[in-house]
């Protein structure tokens, strides 16, 4: 399912990219001689007998092309020098150049959109234990406080319809330093986050466990158990609510895994006594996790998933709501994903934050095996990611082009062919290091 979900998002997005390029390219009169979507072998083709146009598909769809008419690339008969590309006007050249990244980022906006409009289940905005020490911890909030808004910054008071919601206002204020306040639902309740007192150089799991904003609330309950692993060996049954370990209160699911985790912290993990409630009656039960190294990190474990069901709500829009939503959520991701990349450039960002094919493909097996509305919602974060990257100035990308057709305009003629070499050239070796970067991370999340 992963290499599948993989490809179809790929082949995909490049279909509408190029298909950006391709309908940009025939509204500015412009002959159009090839439209390929993947590269290898060819696996169909078609070439219109109207239009003269061929249209192939390649066997790997990491890719594609529009091939115009052009002098540069080979003689054009005089009756169709107004149909060349290189004989167009320069807005007409610039539009088809960023046709493409502009299709992806309004696809984004309609699959937003769309699913702003059918709705989407998510998990209602009821917050777990934090973790001690942590900014939601130093603030008061405890397992289950319920934020109803939150402001940033100098925003103005915006509503929190679930928690994958606040997730996102807390992923762009880290990544900004925006102080935040998330309001409770009971008057005047509200806590202050000072983001700004968190420098954030790349953003994952552990950054949120310093914001103390995990997951949302559920109760500590046995929900699974691996057959002959430390809790069946324990006398631990699903349905199990746990109340409280070695005397301490379990407040929620969180807490527990928390507490897990942290048994075996130095190495070797001691016997603890829970105390549980089973069938209306409570007992005591010894479980001695047992300890793994992950991530170079000692924890515990003890072979069963724990946590009760998670409230729900179900967010869905109106037309025009869904359609400012799709717009304001595709603003939102690529303004971040700039400022990103921008402090990756200046030093202030890690380079760990870029992910290559093998953490695209992942996300996207799990979001295939997660249904379809998180798959279109994968694909919409993707569609941005490949239009941001393609605006970039970098030659050999269309927002290389752009860059040439900004000289064009300031200087009245473009870069000559030895700038033109030369810039290809370095923008080969930019995009091979970034890729190279991209792999490396990959394969380290994996690895270590």
């Amino acid at each position: 399912m992963t290499i599948l979900a993989f490809l179809l998002a790929v082949g995909f997005l490049v279909a509408v990219h190029e298909w950006g390029h391709y309908r940009m390219a025939l509204a500015c009169g412009i002959k159009v001689m090839r439209l390929s979507i993947g590269f290898g072998p060819v696996v169909w083709s078609y070439t219109s007998p109207r239009t003269g146009i061929q249209y192939a598909l390649g066997l790997l769809p990491l890719g594609g092309y529009v091939r115009m008419l052009d002098e540069r690339e080979a003689p054009v008969p005089a009756e169709l020098l107004p149909l060349a590309f290189n004989r167009q006007a320069l807005h007409k050249r610039a539009a088809v150049v960023a046709a493409g990244p502009l299709a992806n980022l309004v696809l984004a906006v309609l699959l937003y959109a769309g699913v702003g409009l059918y709705g989407i289940e998510q998990a209602a905005p009821v917050l777990s234990e934090p973790p001690a020490g942590s900014l939601a911890a130093k603030a008061g909030i405890h397992a289950g406080d319920r934020v109803v808004a939150v402001s940033r910054g100098e925003q103005p008071m915006a509503p929190i319809a679930s928690f994958e919601d606040m997730r996102w206002v807390l992923t762009q204020a880290a990544l900004s330093g925006d102080d935040i306040v998330l309001h409770g639902a009971s008057a005047n309740t509200q806590w202050k986050l000072p983001m700004s007192s968190m420098p954030v150089s790349e953003f994952n799991a552990e950054t949120f466990s310093r914001i103390g904003i995990m997951a949302p609330f559920a109760q500590p309950v046995i929900a699974d158990i691996s057959a002959g692993d430390i809790a069946e060996r324990s006398g631990l049954l699903p349905g199990d609510l746990v109340l409280s370990v070695d005397g301490v209160v379990v407040q929620d699911a969180a807490s527990l895994r928390q507490r897990i985790r942290a048994s075996g912290f130095q190495g070797s993990a001691e016997l603890q006594v829970w105390r549980v409630q089973r069938a209306g009656r409570e007992m005591a039960i010894t479980v001695r996790p047992r300890v793994l190294t992950q991530d170079r990190v000692s924890i515990g474990r003890i072979g069963a998933a724990i946590g009760g069901p998670v409230e729900k709500v179900v967010v869905h829009y109106g037309l025009t709501e869904s359609l400012m939503h799709g717009l304001g959520r595709t603003g939102e991701i690529a303004s971040l994903t700039l400022g990103v990349l921008g402090r990756m450039v200046v030093g202030e960002a890690s380079l760990r934050n870029i992910s290559g094919p093998i953490s695209v493909a992942d996300y996207a097996g799990k979001s295939a095996a997660s249904g379809w509305v998180h798959y279109l919602l994968f694909l919409a974060m993707v569609s941005i990611s490949l239009g941001v990257l393609n605006l970039l100035p970098i030659p050999m990308l269309d927002g290389g082009h752009l860059m040439y057709y900004l000289w064009e305009w300031l200087s009245g003629a473009p870069p000559s062919e030895q700038w033109l070499e030369g810039l290809q050239r370095a923008g080969v070796a930019v995009l091979a290091a970034l890729m190279g970067i991209a792999v490396w991370n990959d394969v380290a999340r994996l690895l270590l």
